[in-house]
């Protein structure tokens, strides 16, 4: 919007508007403008959650000393969705169908967090939305969201081709090109539709077991997004893109704003969910900040550097696969408790400890994927 009215409308008659132009810039204010409103909006949300009794429910199973956050104010996530959105909105080029992308996973995630939420309200239990149900609404936004991308790939203004890790010359595509060649479009892309669902539901439900600890989810996103702010800005600089051998996809760096505005908005959200927290994100919170993190890893082809980028957020959610796995094949838990967090808990380590040693570990794996970019 601000792009629009200072640069595209005003820029020629008001010359030093022309800084809009740059995307350093607009990032840098669209993160800003995100921690902003979500540090001077957070005490009030705070305030009218208390009001209508909108508090977190913990599960009898969980560790004990969690029984005391039962109360603290949840749905936080609301605050989170709408520092990204607004910011994005303000700042990024409207034109640029990738944004709009991005900010409907946002939506489309947030929303099925939020029904979530509020059937563990309404229910007055650690219980909302079945499996079948989350994991169906969220099946279907990641197949939408590779049904939109694999459109604009036929219109050759996305590529369907994988960057690998360590390797420069190896672009492997998800399509059946027999079915392509004979018409059926559709069945052609079915392949890349269910990786790119895959991928996105996978990263949505990985922050969301993260999320169990004061600060530990939003922490991990703040180093994650920052780590795809760099990613987005070069897979869409033409000199950086080619220098690296990346498949360079001009508009993507468009998304460079929408993720400073989600690292902005999750370090306001860290202000109040610090240990010990004065609100939780929920769901509404950790499945759209998960779906957003997975939707823009896959429109800058760098899905299978997520890993990577999200370690700590892959690393909860294969300690609950193995947990469930061993416990149904063998009768005997690998974990004293899972997601990982908890297990640390139930060795003795205090909240603070494994927060802080969770993000250095997370610092360590972002750096490491943006160092794949040259050890090519």
């Amino acid at each position: 919007m601000l792009y629009w009215l200072f640069y595209v409308k005003l820029h020629a008659d008001f010359t030093p508007l022309r800084l809009f132009r740059y995307l350093t810039f607009r990032t840098a204010f669209a993160s800003l403008t995100a921690m902003a409103i979500a540090i001077f909006v957070g005490p009030w949300l705070i305030a009218r959650l208390q009001e209508f009794q909108i508090g977190q429910f913990i599960r009898e199973e969980g560790p004990k000393s969690h029984q005391k956050k039962a109360g603290t104010p949840t749905m936080g996530g609301v605050l989170i969705n709408i520092a990204i959105l607004v910011p994005t909105l303000l700042w990024a080029d409207l034109r640029n169908p990738f944004v709009w992308i991005a900010m409907f996973s946002v939506v489309a995630f947030g929303l099925i967090g939020f029904l979530d939420d509020f059937a563990k309200l309404r229910h007055r239990r650690n219980l909302g939305l079945t499996s079948r149900q989350k994991f169906g609404l969220q099946l279907l936004i990641g197949a939408l969201i590779g049904g939109v991308l694999a459109d604009m790939a036929t219109r050759g203004l996305y590529s369907t081709a994988l960057e690998v890790p360590f390797f420069k010359q190896f672009h492997p595509t998800l399509l059946i090109s027999s079915l392509m060649h004979h018409g059926w479009v559709v069945l052609g892309f079915a392949p890349f539709i269910v990786f790119v669902a895959f991928i996105i539901v996978g990263s949505s439900n990985a922050v969301n077991l993260t999320d169990g600890l004061d600060g530990l989810a939003i922490g991990c996103t703040i180093i994650t997004a920052g780590a795809l702010t760099v990613l987005t800005y070069i897979s869409g600089n033409a000199v950086l893109a080619t220098y690296l051998e990346l498949g360079r996809e001009p508009q993507v760096a468009e998304l460079a704003i929408f993720c400073g505005a989600m690292v902005g908005a999750s370090i306001g959200f860290l202000w109040y969910n610090a240990h010990p927290a004065q609100i939780f994100m929920g769901d509404v919170g950790s499945l759209a900040l998960g779906g957003a993190i997975g939707t823009v890893a896959v429109m800058i082809q760098q899905e299978l550097l997520l890993p990577f980028i999200g370690g700590i957020f892959l690393l909860e959610a294969l300690s609950v696969m193995i947990q469930v796995g061993s416990f149904k094949m063998r009768g005997k838990r690998v974990f004293k408790m899972a997601p990982l967090h908890h297990h640390f808990e139930q060795l003795g380590w205090s909240e603070p400890k494994i927060i802080a040693r969770f993000w250095i570990l997370s610092v360590v794996f972002a750096l490491f994927a943006l160092t794949t970019l040259k050890l090519r």
